[in-house]
């Protein structure tokens, strides 16, 4: 994990230099130094969860209470994945959002987000210390974001199916469950592609799932052509999946705790399961952009999101780790157990996760001695791929 954070601060590093060489707008590099009153307004680009007021379950309503408080009315729009969502944030209508470090490290290259200080944010200062100032959320030491939680990329498979439960990625893969396999519906997906390798073809050589040469690449999208060939069914949205879950249409697939968890409470037969030989995953961070028309209000929110009762709510609601013992706490009187099963203080347990991060052309590696497929080359192998 050391390695994978030294690669991913590399290349936040040279995508900055490449951002500022080639006139990449008008990146804000200092931060806001004070905090005046809320502007009345806060507009959100978020994951679709991260910003409940009761309407699914009254229980989980955490902007409620920051909008009686700050007087910040909030909206909010979901993304479908990282691409979009740095399309959203790059439209200029939003003052922040909830990204992962796919989006991340592209945002603060680009100046569309803005570096925080945290002083400002109160919060901070109780967020585990192995979150902060890293490659998907700081530059050069700035931080540029609060974190808002983690976690994998679950195996979910219907256990009235598939009695045994796996412990390899290898039923979305085998072609045995034909057409009842559920896959993201991203090009991030081509590194899920490349985990498999990793492991069952190791000769291709492949360190990081995210930086590609082009064997590597090929051999990835052959994996890709052959799963959706079997008839795989690909999913934009949670409520997608779930309903493919619920109908009997999908059996094994990819997923996330919150689409677990969705659907255990309707008391379907599903489970999810980190594999041994790792997963994708996601770290993700409140920022503001740049251009933020309400920044104090945007200021606010990350603030609240970082407190211990809007996290506690917010990763209970979603599934995914705490971001400080507060937080932790707090969960556990939402859901006993929570923070135990999302392994929220268990660095052991993230060394196996893949974070979402950026594909590059120099392989995100300093040397530059090798070429790697770049995020551009991801997104058009996706799109042949779905015939989009």
């Amino acid at each position: 994990m050391r390695h994978r954070r030294f690669v991913a601060l590399a290349g936040v590093a040279a995508l900055a230099l490449a951002a500022c060489s080639g006139g990449g707008g008008t990146a804000q590099r200092t931060p806001q130094a004070s905090l005046g009153a809320g502007e009345g307004e806060l507009k959100l680009v978020i994951w679709a969860g991260y910003a409940e007021r009761g309407a699914v379950d009254p229980n989980y309503d955490w902007v409620t209470p920051f909008e009686t408080k700050t007087g910040c009315k909030v909206s909010t729009t979901d993304m479908t994945d990282s691409a979009n969502g740095v399309s959203l944030l790059q439209s200029g209508d939003y003052d922040g959002g909830s990204f992962s470090g796919n989006a991340t490290v592209r945002l603060m290259a680009s100046g569309d987000v803005a570096p925080v200080n945290v002083e400002l944010i109160p919060n901070y200062k109780n967020v585990f210390e192995g979150l902060k100032n890293k490659g998907h959320n700081s530059l050069n030491g700035q931080p540029y974001g609060v974190p808002h939680g983690r976690g994998p990329n679950l195996l979910t498979y219907n256990t009235e199916v598939i009695t045994t439960a796996p412990t390899t990625w290898d039923p979305v893969w085998s072609g045995e469950h034909g057409g009842k396999v559920s896959i993201y519906d991203s090009s991030d997906y081509i590194a899920d592609a490349a985990l498999h390798l990793m492991t069952t073809q190791p000769d291709l050589g492949i360190k990081n799932p995210y930086q590609l040469n082009e064997a590597q690449f090929n051999a990835a999208v052959d994996l890709l052509e052959k799963q959706r060939d079997a008839g795989a069914l690909y999913w934009a949205t949670y409520s997608d999946q779930v309903a493919s879950y619920t109908s009997g249409d999908v059996v094994v697939g990819t997923s996330w705790q919150f689409q677990v968890n969705l659907l255990k409470g309707e008391n379907q037969p599903i489970e999810g399961v980190l594999p041994t030989e790792g997963s994708t995953g996601w770290s993700d961070t409140w920022m503001v952009a740049s251009k933020a028309k309400h920044p104090n209000c945007m200021y606010m929110w990350m603030d609240h999101m970082a407190s211990a009762e809007a996290n506690g709510q917010a990763t209970v609601w979603f599934g995914e780790a705490p971001t400080s013992q507060a937080a932790c706490d707090y969960a556990e009187t939402l859901a006993p157990g929570h923070c135990e099963l999302t392994h929220a203080t268990d660095e052991a347990y993230y060394e196996r996760i893949w974070y979402w991060t950026t594909p590059q052309a120099d392989c995100a590696d300093t040397d530059g001695a090798t070429t790697c497929k770049d995020q551009a080359a991801w997104v058009a192998a996706w799109t042949a791929l779905r015939g989009a």
